[in-house]
């Protein structure tokens, strides 16, 4: 059974909870971003080392979101859903128990196999949810949990961890996890599973010229953003010498314009997709760029060029997604499951590549590329000609 003709508030409620989901999942992902060096020195390790939690959830992530939906997209959505939130839940309880780096690493790789699955699976359930000329804005609302991540779950865990340790930290996103598991249980209504993925199905995909030229966009516009976002820290304490205050500001002032960016998304993205993402998209590179370029020693003027950063990268999550979805028609499932697994591996990718430029041409150098490439992402996007909307996504 599909819930997509029943447009009913209860389906929107599911949608908002699984915007929860995101959420939960996200911060899960990035949060030793804002930890890495308390987990560095409490289990004695360089932080290069511990950087493997990120690097090593990210991909393999990406390959879980591949194998998921060949092995177990025909389960129905709720209790599939909900058993990985609690696998989730399980490897953050274990990371913070843990007292070796290898019991960590192994924990986080657990949490990265059910963050994969999630991915793959939650691409299409706001078309699944609601009325197809509505699929955009849902998958907006959705997708909102990734910014919300971080206006609360980076700063919050960068502060949880700075004060009472990053045990309690991974803990409390332990216990999210849970309570997380539980709303998904009580508000999603019954969708049914689909066949089991073949491997053709995947190549007919990766067949449309479009979506290639798609993946290829987001491919450089995730790893441009996670290679400068996973040393926003480094940026804002050290080569700008923000004060600490100024720098939770400055992360809470990103993720709320992500916010803003989600909502700009849901008004317009069903009917101007094209013009939406290549703004956004314009908008994180210019930004990048006058990081890398001005020297910026104000607390004020580096809120607002995080903020701009922010709203790009909001409109380009959820862009990305609504136009793969809208291109793929009926294919939308496996489409998302590419998109998932680009998604994620982009982030380990990033978070490499962001640690070479680093060490070998410092921040600046880091931030510029990045703006470069995310500029040649824009190219591509308006390079691309619009096409008719198609809505029809099925099962």
């Amino acid at each position: 059974m599909n819930a997509s003709n029943d447009t009913g508030w209860h389906n929107w409620a599911a949608v908002s909870m699984l915007g929860v989901a995101a959420f939960t999942v996200v911060t899960t992902e990035l949060a030793p971003i804002g930890m890495l060096s308390a987990i560095a020195a409490d289990l004695d390790q360089n932080t290069s080392v511990t950087g493997l939690v990120v690097t090593l959830y990210a991909w393999l992530g990406a390959a879980a979101a591949l194998l998921s939906v060949m092995s177990i997209s025909h389960l129905p959505r709720r209790p599939l859903l909900v058993g990985l939130m609690l696998l989730l839940g399980l490897s953050n309880a274990v990371s913070a128990a843990s007292h070796s780096f290898a019991v960590l690493l192994v924990a986080r790789l657990a949490g990265a196999l059910a963050h994969g699955a999630f991915w793959a699976m939650i691409g299409t359930m706001g078309a699944q949810l609601v009325a197809s000329n509505r699929a955009g804005r849902a998958t907006a609302i959705i997708f909102a949990g990734v910014s919300t991540a971080s206006v609360l779950g980076v700063p919050l865990i960068n502060w949880i961890s700075h004060d009472a340790g990053w045990r309690l930290a991974f803990g409390l996103l332990g216990v999210l996890s849970v309570a997380t598991a539980l709303t998904l249980a009580f508000s999603l209504p019954h969708v049914t599973g689909t066949a089991s993925l073949r491997r053709n199905q995947f190549v007919s995909v990766l067949r449309n010229t479009d979506l290639r030229r798609v993946y290829l966009i987001a491919a450089c516009g995730i790893v441009a953003h996670f290679a400068a976002f996973t040393f926003i820290e480094v940026l804002l304490s050290s080569e700008l010498a923000i004060p600490q205050s100024w720098v939770v500001i400055c992360l809470f002032a990103f993720g709320i314009a992500g916010i803003f960016g989600n909502l700009l998304c849901g008004v317009f993205i069903d009917n101007r997709l094209k013009a939406v993402l290549s703004t956004g998209l314009l908008l994180v590179s210019l930004c990048l760029l006058l990081i890398s370029t001005v020297t910026v020693k104000n607390g004020i003027i580096a809120l607002l060029l995080l903020s701009g950063w922010g709203l790009g990268i909001a409109i380009l999550f959820v862009g990305i997604q609504a136009w793969i979805i809208r291109l793929a028609g009926p294919d939308a499932l496996p489409a998302s499951a590419i998109y998932a697994a680009i998604f994620n591996g982009a982030i380990g990718a990033g978070a490499m590549a962001g640690a070479a430029l680093l060490d070998h041409w410092g921040i600046r150098s880091l931030y510029l590329t990045a703006a470069i490439i995310t500029l040649l992402s824009f190219i591509m996007v308006i390079m691309i000609r619009a096409k008719p909307v198609r809505h029809t996504v099925t099962d």
